[in-house]
C-alpha cells in the first residue's frame, strides 16, 4: 500500500511545504495554505509504468493528425479552434460565470450529436432534467447526446470506458474531485490533478474534450492558471454583460492560430456567430460628434473595424484629474496623454479623460495609437474627425508614427465597409502592395501631421 503523506498548498500560487504556514512564501498571501495528500510511490511507480509502455517512433512514420479535425457547426468557434477539434485535444474554455461557456459548449455538442457523433456530458453543476431543459432551449436535443451528472474523476473515466464517446465535455472543472486527494473540490491541488488525469485518459483515447472552468475575482482558472500549462488549446469568452457582444479568444493553441477570434451575440436561441463584427460595431456610430475616430485592428486572421470614443472634461479635483478606459490599456492611454502634452503642447493636465472602444471589446493592439490619440485631441478641441477616414498606426514616445502588420488588409476591410481616407504610417509607402483604387492613402510621420490632416 502507498505511503500518504501531508503537504500543506497555497491555493494561490501553488507553492507546497510540509508544514502549515501563516502566510505564504511564495505569493505572501495570508491563510492560503491547505492540508492535501500526496502519494509519492503511487506516483513513482506509475510513471514507471508509463515509461515502460512507451515506444520510440520516427517522426516521418507517425500518423498526421492536421486532417482529423471535427467542425462543432458554429463557424466562429471552429475558427478560434483553427479550423475544429483536433482527435485527442484537451480544449479549456474560460470565461466569467454566466458569459456563455456552457451555452455554446450545448450548441456544438448538439450539433455533433445530430450527425451521429456521439457525446458523453459531464456536469458537475446540473442535473439531467436542468440540462435538457437548456438543451430544449438551444435546439439541440439528440439521441447521441448522454448527459451524467457525476463529479468523481474515477467514475467518469468508468463511463469514458464504458460508453466509447466520440467527444467528451466536463463542465465545470472546478466541480471534480478525485480520491487520491483529502482536499475540497475546486482547490489547487483538486483542480490540478483531475485535469492532468483527464488529460491521460483522453491522449490514449484520441477523444477531444472541452474542458469548463469559471474565472474567479483575479481573473485567473480556479486560481492559478496552472491549467494552461496542461491543456493543448486555451479560449477565453470576452463581453460585458450589458452588451450582447460576447467574444471567443484563443490565448494558447497547439494547432491553430493564436490570438484568433469568434464574435458572437447573446440572443433567446443562444449564442448567435456574427459574420461581419466591423458593421455591427459601427451601426450605432454618432454623426457630428466630437471625440469618435474608427481604427482598424487585427485580431489573429481577421481584421476589425471599431470606433474609438473619448471625452475630454475639465476636471472638478484640483491636481487629481480621472483618466478612465473601458477596453484600452489604461497605462497606454496614459502613455498617450503624455506625449500629447509634451510632443504637441496640448494642456490636459486638468482635464478628465475617458476613453471607451464601443460594443464592450477589448483590444490590446498598438495599431489602436493614433485613434485613441485622434478622439482625444478631438474631443479636448471640439472638432468632429472625418466620418469617412481610418486611423491606423502606432505612436512612439518623440510623437512618430510607426508601421504595424499587415497593412494592406486593414484597407482592404475599411474600402469594404465604404471609408473614403485611410490615415497610416510615412514608413508604408515603400510597401507596394497596398490597395489605393477607391481610398485615399495619407502617409504621416508624427502627430502634427495627424492633426493637420485632421483638424
Amino acid at each position: 500500500m502507498a505511503k500518504t503523506t501531508t503537504i500543506f498548498v497555497c491555493q494561490g500560487c501553488g507553492h507546497q511545504t510540509p508544514k502549515w504556514m501563516g502566510k505564504c512564501p511564495e505569493c505572501l498571501s495570508w491563510n492560503s495554505l491547505v492540508e492535501e495528500a500526496s502519494r509519492q510511490q503511487s506516483s513513482l511507480r506509475n510513471s514507471k509504468r508509463s515509461s515502460n509502455s512507451s515506444v520510440l517512433v520516427p517522426i516521418t512514420e507517425v500518423q498526421s493528425i492536421a486532417d482529423n479535425r471535427l467542425t462543432t457547426g458554429i463557424g466562429e468557434f471552429d475558427r478560434v479552434l483553427g479550423g475544429g477539434m483536433v482527435e485527442g485535444s484537451l480544449i479549456l474554455i474560460g470565461g466569467e460565470p454566466g458569459i456563455g461557456k456552457s451555452t455554446i459548449t450545448l450548441q456544438s455538442m448538439g450539433h455533433l450529436a445530430r450527425l451521429g457523433k456521439k457525446v458523453l456530458y459531464v456536469s458537475g453543476e446540473e442535473s439531467g432534467s436542468q440540462i435538457k431543459l437548456r438543451a430544449e432551449r438551444l435546439n439541440a436535443l439528440s439521441e447521441n447526446l448522454l448527459v451524467c451528472s457525476e463529479i468523481c474523476v474515477e467514475d467518469i473515466l468508468k463511463w469514458i470506458d464504458k460508453v466509447e464517446p466520440d467527444v467528451l465535455v466536463l463542465d465545470s472543472v472546478q466541480t471534480f474531485y478525485t480520491a487520491d486527494l483529502q482536499s475540497a473540490p475546486g482547490s489547487i491541488g483538486q483542480v490540478r490533478e483531475v485535469a492532468f488525469k483527464i488529460f491521460q485518459a483522453v491522449k490514449h483515447r484520441s477523444i477531444p474534450t472541452l474542458l469548463i472552468g469559471h474565472i474567479n475575482k483575479d481573473g485567473a482558472i480556479a486560481g492559478p492558471k496552472s491549467l494552461e500549462h496542461i491543456v493543448d488549446t486555451v479560449v477565453y469568452f470576452e463581453g460585458e454583460r450589458g452588451h450582447a457582444y460576447r467574444a471567443l479568444r484563443a490565448t494558447k493553441n497547439r494547432f491553430g492560430p493564436t490570438p484568433e477570434i469568434g464574435v458572437f451575440q447573446m440572443a433567446p436561441e443562444g449564442l448567435v456567430p456574427v459574420e461581419n463584427p466591423s458593421e455591427w460595431f459601427l451601426s450605432e456610430r454618432p454623426e457630428n460628434s466630437s471625440g469618435s475616430a474608427i481604427a482598424a485592428t487585427l485580431e489573429g486572421s481577421r481584421t476589425l473595424l471599431v470606433e474609438v470614443q473619448a471625452l475630454v472634461s475639465t476636471s472638478s479635483s484640483i491636481g487629481m484629474p480621472r483618466r478612465m478606459s473601458t477596453g484600452f490599456d489604461h497605462n497606454r492611454m496614459s502613455l498617450l496623454i503624455a506625449i500629447m502634452e509634451k510632443r504637441m503642447e496640448l494642456n490636459l493636465q486638468g482635464e478628465d479623460i475617458f476613453v471607451n472602444l464601443t460594443g464592450g471589446i477589448k483590444i490590446t493592439e498598438p495599431a489602436l495609437d493614433l485613434a485613441v490619440a485622434a478622439a482625444i485631441a478631438g474631443s479636448f478641441q471640439d472638432k468632429v474627425i472625418d466620418p469617412l477616414t481610418v486611423l491606423v498606426g502606432e505612436v512612439g514616445l518623440t510623437g512618430e508614427v510607426r508601421s504595424v502588420m499587415q497593412l494592406d488588409a486593414r484597407i482592404i476591410e475599411a474600402k469594404r465597409l465604404g471609408f473614403k481616407r485611410c490615415i497610416i504610417p510615412h514608413s508604408a509607402k515603400n510597401v507596394k502592395s497596398l490597395p489605393d483604387e477607391g481610398v485615399e492613402l495619407i502617409f504621416v510621420k508624427n502627430l502634427s501631421e495627424v492633426f493637420e490632416h485632421l483638424f
